[in-house]
């Protein structure tokens, strides 16, 4: 096993004169033995970085190790990590058996040494009944774990998986999900896996590494990217629904509070965050995540309450999604169910000093 590390890594396509920066600068370290996640959405580099690191694209500029080896110029086949891609790209002529074997067998392993590992793989996925079948034979989730498998007989330093859950039904996303999660508790090799779904970054990652535009947003646990999201486009990004953002400025009056720009919104901050820092800036931008708006019930008696029109409700089972309008604005929330809002209605809610996010309007970086 062994880490992966990058150190100013860069990738730029020359096509007719044009140049296009696919990736700025990349730094990252992966520890030995970690799951790290790079999501993002279309175009954000982070499918080719995954592919720099496996060979398979060459690096424009930086520095790319496996363990303590620099592999900028070392072949694919040479570097010792196995790759899952979104494609399950198996022999379709070959049972599950030889396309599990293939790799091994091109490596001249013993007859021996490539049953035990085939079998051995088969088991830990529980594919064992499925090694006499062709890929036309088995069902997409069969034919996605027959692809790991592949991936696990070759005994890697390093996994890679390229959006490997795309082309699966959502229950059996969930279900291999489990599966890859179970694999690295159990194997301890480093992984590292590309994805736009930011479901399997935060439930898969021991890190993620949130990418836009070719550019690291932020690399931290998924609980803290979640609960401090660096900028705006973190916010934005990761959730679902994602953080409602909403421009505004900050004003003093009862201590200090943001007023929206746009609709008749006007919250107060919590007493502990840095006044005369905050008092400096213009336009700020006010974040708060769904759930954390509270429906007010009559003669609750809160403080103060804010009052939207319900436009828009999304019965989720056991809670339900509420888009409201005020004024000019619009905010997203998630609510316990029953009771559920009539769309038409006016809800009254609140939105808790504490868990207010402030980022500064010009850079969408967070504030204090």
């Amino acid at each position: 096993m062994a880490g992966v590390r990058l150190v100013g890594v860069r990738k730029i396509y020359e096509e007719r004169g044009h140049t296009q920066v696919a990736v700025h600068g990349l730094d990252l370290d992966v520890a030995d033995g970690e799951f790290v996640v790079l999501v993002g959405p279309s175009g954000c580099g982070k499918s080719t970085t995954l592919r720099m690191i496996a060979g398979l694209e060459s690096i424009s500029g930086g520095q790319a190790f496996i363990g303590e080896r620099l592999v900028n110029d070392t072949p694919a086949k040479d570097r010792d990590i196995a790759m899952v891609f979104q494609n399950y790209a198996l022999y379709p002529h070959m049972t599950a058996y030889e396309n599990l074997a293939f790799a091994l067998t091109l490596k001249k392993m013993g007859k021996a040494e490539i049953d035990r590992r085939v079998r051995e793989a088969a088991d830990m996925l529980g594919i064992a009944a499925l090694l006499n079948r062709r890929p036309r034979q088995m069902s997409g989730g069969e034919r996605q774990r027959v692809a790991l498998g592949r991936a696990l007989v070759r005994h890697p330093q390093v996994f890679l998986f390229d959006e490997p859950l795309s082309n699966l039904d959502a229950k059996l996303r969930v279900q291999m999900r489990r599966e890859i999660a179970r694999l690295h508790r159990q194997l301890r090799t480093t992984m590292i896996y590309v994805t736009h779904d930011q479901v399997e970054a935060m439930t898969l990652g021991d890190r993620i590494v949130v990418l836009s535009r070719g550019e690291v947003q932020q690399v931290d646990t998924p609980t803290a990217v979640y609960q401090y999201p660096r900028n705006t486009f973190v916010a934005g990004f990761i959730g679902t629904p994602p953080m409602n953002l909403i421009e505004g400025r900050l004003v003093h009056e009862h201590g200090l509070r943001f007023e929206a720009q746009a609709g008749d919104l006007s919250v107060p901050l919590d007493s502990t965050r840095d006044e005369p820092a905050l008092e400096r800036l213009g336009r700020v931008i006010l974040g708060i995540r769904p759930e954390d708006l509270r429906p007010v019930q009559p003669g609750q008696g809160r403080a103060f309450e804010l009052t939207g029109k319900v436009d828009l409700v999304e019965v989720l089972g056991g809670e339900v999604l509420v888009h409201l309008s005020f004024g000019g604005g619009e905010l997203t929330g998630r609510f316990a169910a029953p009771p559920i809002p009539q769309v038409g209605s006016e809800l009254r809610f609140s939105i808790p000093p504490d868990r207010i996010h402030l980022f500064d309007g010009e850079s969408g970086q967070r504030l204090p």
